[in-house]
């Protein structure tokens, strides 16, 4: 007697303000699936999330198509365990590989002259589907070596443009960020850093940092302390409102943006004002490592109070970040460039790097957001004072 059992989206598909993917389909209805087995992908504005087989069976029904949009625990399919169907569990020899439940795999391959024997089947029992010709087609029609084409009427002045629909992901992204600025009263101050004490502080003590830690010693890590004494002290950008309510935090959950070649996701590392700095660049080299694999778990993207994002390793020399709700503040690295500025009484070539503070002006004023981003800079200027925490 075989039982069906419902597989449905993750509760939460990234964070608490996620609340729609794009679901990509791995298997097919009938086929049988084991313990594991990658069943849908569910791509989001953040990562990649996947959804494995929780017993082993066969998919009688899909309540979804490929490139839907879900919500958080939406159904998505229903799996039969117990009984398998006895085609499923023996293979015929003797029968044509192609799938009985593929006539149009066979008449593709009819008329296109192709052997059933060239094609590699990749359905149960080595089955061939009719994705298997396809792909055969498409393979057989392509070129051994892409050659570039030159636009074909250079010489006759003509211009062209090409029009691609967007990417289901792209829109949920886009809808994303339009939906931040319509809720949050974003608004951006900006300042400028003397990086020259930092550097030589990293300089100085780099190797020896490496040799005793296993971890090379990353600007982050100052930027990450710095930004937590700051958020200590102006407690409204550590903060969110709910309702006619605001939850001041009395943790400080850090999101690093990392950009990934699915686009960025913005990683969580937990309790940092109880973090060395060794700790830090070992926590962030895991979760960026975990990011670029995709590999990152929703429970390591929830929850962050405050927002990194390094816009300088991609050479943005300025830039307004965008809010990630229900957060109130990001803070805004960029590139360091040698730049003339005045130092007492004389002019010298320093290290330079503006930062950016885009905050929630419904529940930050903007003394306070230019007060944080003066202490940060205090605190990057003269690093020692994140040791003395003064």
């Amino acid at each position: 007697m075989s039982k069906i059992i419902e597989i449905r989206a993750p509760k939460t598909l990234g964070g608490e303000s996620v609340t729609e993917g794009i679901v990509k389909i791995k298997k097919n209805i009938g086929e049988a699936v084991k313990v594991d087995d990658l069943i849908f992908e569910i791509e989001t504005d953040k990562t990649a999330l996947e959804l494995t087989a929780e017993a082993s069976g066969q998919i009688t029904e899909f309540l979804v198509k490929e490139d839907d949009v879900i919500s958080p625990d939406q159904l998505l399919a229903k799996l039969s365990i117990g009984e398998v169907k006895e085609e499923t569990k023996k293979e015929d020899k003797s029968e044509s590989p192609v799938k009985k439940d593929a006539p149009s795999a066979r008449k593709i391959m009819e008329e296109n002259a192709i052997n059933a024997e060239s094609v590699k089947g990749t359905g149960m029992g080595d089955r061939i589907t009719k994705a298997d010709v396809i792909n055969h087609i498409n393979k057989a029609e392509q070129p051994a070596v892409k050659q570039y084409e030159l636009p074909k009427s250079i010489a006759s002045g003509e211009r062209g443009e090409e029009r691609v629909k967007m990417s289901k992901i792209r829109q949920v992204i886009a809808a994303r960020l339009k939906a931040s600025q319509n809720t949050a009263a974003i608004l951006t101050t900006f300042n400028e850093i003397d990086m020259k004490n930092v550097m030589d502080l990293r300089a100085k003590y780099k190797e020896a940092f490496e040799k005793k830690y296993g971890i090379k010693l990353g600007f982050m890590s100052f930027f990450i302390k710095a930004a937590v004494q700051a958020l200590k002290e102006i407690p409204e950008i550590n903060a969110e409102i709910s309702g006619d309510e605001i939850i001041y935090k009395h943790y400080y959950d850090i999101g690093v943006a990392v950009g990934t070649d699915k686009g960025l996701v913005v990683p969580v590392i937990r309790n940092t004002d109880q973090m060395s700095f060794a700790e830090i660049e070992l926590t962030l080299a895991t979760l960026g490592k975990k990011a670029r694999e995709g590999k990152l778990q929703v429970s390591e993207m929830e929850g962050a109070t405050f927002t990194i994002s390094n816009g300088g390793v991609y050479g943005s020399l300025l830039s307004t970040p965008i809010i990630n709700p229900p957060q109130s503040g990001i803070l805004g690295m960029h590139s360091i460039q040698n730049r003339p500025v005045a130092v007492g009484n004389s002019i010298e070539i320093r290290p330079m790097m503006y930062i950016a503070l885009s905050y929630d002006h419904r529940i930050v004023d903007g003394k306070g957001a230019v007060t944080f981003l003066v202490k940060i800079k205090n605190y990057i200027e003269d690093p020692n004072r994140l040791v003395l925490e003064v």
